[in-house]
């Protein structure tokens, strides 16, 4: 807030504020012993006493400071100040999958792209037995240079811990939730990948995958209802894409991928075969990407000269084959010579009178 300019929290100088929400502010601030440009989040003061929301908090510090990967938004320190709770945190450049999204589908190639950053994130965290539970574009920063930054892991639960699941309460994002996160049903790492195959069904759509608006109609969708496959939203999405998403989002946990690495696998695929120019899916594939009017064809090739048919093989008496013999060439007039010689003849018989 303007209030809050060239305001200070220990070493921290706030510049402006970032964003806001029911917990919490965000701030980008300045460290003013190291001039480096952070983010700063803080617990609202009024929370303060609310052991649930504190312990929410602290959860999110703690799960953050047991992750270093290049796709998770990092955080470099926490502390409290005036009876504050504050976690600095990596600045990432860019804006949220979210807001880009405001705009328009993102294509394919890119769709797929950014969706591997994010399981490279969630393959990372779940391997360090941390689930994040409210996977989601919003909670996914996309840079300048085109990486996508994982953040907010304020829900994550690690280890076996039951964290904030409590029966009778659903916490998270409702369009993105999994059917088991909407029923309070305890939650493991397939949750998280149901939650990236409703943001990709998004990326490639520019829809969400049920268009209800009410909270109760979107629960009763994410439990009951199977949502239409995203190539008869986008009729150039290649059918190999749209099956991967309909696997992602099947409302049986068995039925998804069972790891970020397996549905990483899956994209791989997806895009070796694009990279075939036989397969018809790499058609459709390319033709979002290419500027209008440009044919993701391949190029026609070029005939190749025609060389002259080769003689047909012969066998000798003996059954030996027999080398062709090369072709006569054709017969040459000398007509100038042949004139020559019937002036000398004409000539010599005039001589003798014949």
């Amino acid at each position: 807030m303007s209030d809050n300019t060239n305001k200070r929290i220990g070493d921290y100088e706030i510049i402006r504020e970032l964003g806001h929400g029911g917990m919490g502010q965000v701030y980008l601030v300045r460290n003013v012993l190291s001039d480096r440009i952070e983010a700063m989040k803080v617990l609202l003061p009024d929370m303060g006493g609310q052991s649930d929301l504190v312990t929410r908090f602290t959860r999110e510090i703690k799960v953050l400071a047991s992750l270093e990967h290049p796709n998770i938004a990092a955080l470099r320190t926490a502390f409290t100040a005036d009876n504050q709770f504050v976690m600095i945190m990596e600045c990432v450049e860019g804006d949220t999958l979210a807001h880009v999204l405001e705009r328009g589908r993102f294509s394919t190639l890119d769709s797929l792209n950014y969706t591997d950053q994010v399981l490279a994130a969630l393959s990372y965290a779940h391997g360090k037995g941390v689930i994040h539970r409210d996977i989601k574009p919003a909670n996914m920063m996309l840079t300048p240079q085109g990486v996508v930054k994982l953040m907010d892991f304020g829900l994550a639960r690690s280890g076996n811990e039951l964290g904030l699941t409590v029966t009778g309460t659903t916490l998270g994002s409702l369009d993105y939730m999994s059917p088991e996160q909407v029923m309070s049903q305890l939650t493991d790492e397939r949750s998280d990948l149901y939650s990236v195959g409703v943001s990709l069904y998004q990326m490639v759509t520019g829809q969400r995958m049920f268009s209800v608006t009410s909270s109760y109609s979107i629960m009763q969708a994410q439990v009951k209802e199977t949502p239409r496959p995203p190539i008869e939203i986008q009729p150039t999405l290649p059918k190999a894409v749209s099956d991967l998403i309909m696997m992602s989002v099947a409302e049986d946990p068995a039925q998804r991928f069972q790891s970020a690495e397996a549905f990483r696998n899956a994209l791989s695929q997806m895009r070796e075969s694009a990279s075939q120019p036989s397969n018809q899916a790499a058609t459709a594939w390319f033709s979002e990407t290419l500027p209008p009017g440009v044919s993701a064809m391949p190029a026609v090739q070029p005939a190749l000269p025609q060389t002259a048919p080769v003689p047909p093989l012969a066998l000798d008496e003996r059954g030996v084959l027999a080398a062709s013999p090369a072709p006569l060439a054709p017969e040459k007039h000398n007509w100038g010579l042949l004139l020559a010689i019937a002036v000398v003849l004409l000539v010599v018989a005039m001589r003798l009178g014949v």
